[in-house]
């Protein structure tokens, strides 16, 4: 598949879901709206809030106020794990609905799995439900480990279409990212530009250069090339531009194997930094 800036990966309910969106963590208020709205004006098709962000208000509203259609908009958001169980995900997703606006969600995930097991099948007894009634898209979960796949699995229905997590060349996720591909969840990163942290990385830096590209674009590239979305976030429009200009080169097979090398171990599938994303 050609990876340009309309690409759209097939989750496994067959939903198409656009390989780079905007993440909206602490983009608040005026803020983030107009983040959003600069982001669908640079082509972005995907925006990934939740409910613990405190914008979903606003990302709706700024794409009611885009010239974009509805229908071409892929919208992802969360439920917290304070909310988990079955009636109240189902009501949490409903207050999500009302402060988004929309009718519908495309993509709906357990944001973290807590530590109650019980709680957990019980939220995703009722994805299932949201799912099966056409009030979202998809369905899917964020920072599950294998072990936590694992539950949803065995229980033998839905499976997730989406495992959203820390995912970058210095975190890159070996065992959660093959279990998922093996059991046909898509992987999905944020977090992948380090917040920052990592763009003057010398070997990232080299690479760049020889592309004629910022650190920021080789990274996001690196991903959507393993086959991830990825969704960045920046408050930033020239920032916003910069991260979808990624789609006018290819990664060659030994730089990939040179960034790929670059991967510290980790724990689990969710960042080091205390933040929910």
């Amino acid at each position: 598949m050609k990876l340009t800036i309309n690409a759209r990966f097939t989750l496994n309910n067959g939903v198409k879901m656009p390989v780079l969106g905007l993440g909206t963590w602490e983009a608040t208020g005026h803020k983030g709206k107009q983040a959003v709205l600069w982001a669908l004006e640079a082509g972005y098709r995907l925006v990934d809030t939740a409910a613990i962000y405190g914008n979903e208000r606003e990302v709706g509203e700024a794409i009611r106020e885009s010239s974009i259609l509805r229908e071409d908009i892929f919208i992802t958001t969360k439920l917290w794990p304070s909310e988990m169980g079955y009636e109240s995900g189902l009501e949490a997703f409903e207050a999500s609905r009302r402060r988004l606006g929309f009718e519908c969600v495309d993509l709906y995930l357990i944001h973290w799995p807590g530590e109650d097991r019980g709680r957990r099948l019980e939220a995703w007894r009722a994805l299932e439900k949201l799912l099966a009634d056409g009030r979202c898209r998809a369905i899917g979960v964020s920072n599950f480990f294998v072990q936590e796949l694992r539950e949803i699995l065995d229980r033998g229905g839905t499976a997730p279409a989406v495992n959203q997590v820390s995912f970058s060349p210095f975190k890159q996720q070996r065992e959660v990212h093959a279990f998922c591909e093996s059991r046909g969840i898509r992987l999905e990163g944020y977090s992948p530009l380090t917040r920052g942290r990592r763009l003057d990385d010398t070997t990232i830096r080299s690479i760049a250069k020889s592309y004629r590209k910022t650190p920021g674009q080789i990274m996001l590239r690196w991903a959507i090339q393993k086959g991830v979305i990825v969704i960045p976030k920046s408050v930033h429009r020239e920032r916003i531009i910069e991260n979808a200009d990624i789609f006018g080169f290819v990664i060659s097979d030994a730089d990939m194997a040179v960034l790929n090398k670059l991967d510290e171990e980790s724990s689990g599938p969710w960042s080091s930094h205390s933040a929910p994303a």
